[in-house]
């Protein structure tokens, strides 16, 4: 390829972009009292918002849909032509129809529109013209109409699809605003996803506890407290007070410290090699709280203890790898 073609096929793809950047801020700026009683429709429904088009507008609503769903608004899409022959029977009187199409006058779309009117179920209209027969029906009409599409021969649907996702974005995020939708109800759409690992995994759903925490009483021997370590497997174990209060830890690393100064181990008790006050963190607290700590104090485990300071669970980087948190 030549540099000339190059360039050539480069601004064209830069016109394109500017071409649906320019129709995404003139549809900004006609927003208005329509996009308000749209939104005001939506917060009133007890139902669910049913997406329809067909086409690429079809594809458009899907995905609108899909967004509206994960972020605190029940929606589903419904294609028009399944619609005609049964599917209408999934809405209900408390739903909202929210229909797109460019023309505002695609067949299968305004086809279902008597029996939806009969109904008394709300329209949102989204289209390109205010003045076709989904427009003048639409309990609410939102304008997406744009200059021109970016396509070279003005017909493959560019910049209009382009304007109905924003349309669609915006609509989903304001209503989002609106109903103080939060990070942790975003995670409960997303279990299965990094944000809902992170978001819903508590410390105290990986912690190890019970049989399998590692611990030893003060005035155990050091040879001890090894053994605790390698039966539980966890680079370290804890030391507590008769009380089960927690009063130090012992490491892997604090093993080498300790044989870089004496290769006797045999008299050693865990009291005179342990690090006292060590680092502890809440098993209520979310699991990305102890990525958190563990980074910032540049360490690969942590203690878990109780308001009253007693030993509770322990859990090391590689619980939080294993469970996807990190």
């Amino acid at each position: 390829m030549d540099i000339a073609l190059k360039q050539q096929r480069l601004a064209l793809a830069r016109e394109v972009l500017h071409t649906e950047a320019d129709a995404i801020i003139a549809l900004s700026d006609r927003l208005g009292d329509d996009f308000l009683a749209a939104l005001a429709l939506i917060l009133q429904c007890s139902g669910r918002v049913v997406v329809t088009g067909i086409g690429k507008s079809g594809h458009i609503g899907n995905k609108i849909a899909a967004t509206l769903a994960s972020t605190g608004t029940p929606s589903f899409f419904m294609h028009p032509a399944e619609a005609a022959h049964g599917d209408l029977g999934m809405l209900t009187e408390q739903d909202v129809l929210l229909a797109l199409s460019n023309s505002g006058e695609s067949a299968e779309v305004v086809a279902l529109l008597p029996a939806i009117k009969r109904r008394g179920i709300p329209i949102i209209a989204m289209t390109g013209r205010p003045q076709s027969t989904l427009g003048r029906e639409a309990t609410v009409h939102l304008d997406a109409a744009v200059e021109k599409e970016a396509c070279t021969l003005g017909l493959a649907p560019t910049t209009s699809t382009t304007a109905a996702l924003a349309l669609g974005d915006a609509l989903a995020v304001t209503l989002l605003d609106a109903r103080n939708f939060k990070p942790e109800d975003f995670a409960l759409s997303h279990p299965g996803g990094s944000l809902g690992r992170r978001l819903l995994v508590h410390i105290s759903d990986l912690m190890h506890s019970g049989d399998a925490l590692p611990q030893v009483s003060s005035g155990s021997s050091l040879k001890e407290a090894l053994l605790e370590m390698t039966r539980k497997g966890l680079g370290m174990t804890a030391v507590v007070d008769a009380s089960g209060r927690l009063i130090g830890i012992f490491t892997d690393g604090d093993l080498r410290r300790t044989l870089d100064q004496t290769l006797d181990l045999a008299g050693l008790a865990i009291d005179d090699v342990m690090t006292r006050n060590p680092r502890t963190i809440a098993a209520n607290l979310l699991a990305v709280e102890a990525v958190k700590e563990m980074e910032r104090r540049k360490i690969n485990g942590l203690l878990v203890v109780d308001q009253q300071g007693r030993l509770a669970g322990a859990l090391n980087m590689h619980d939080l790898l294993k469970a996807g948190v990190v």
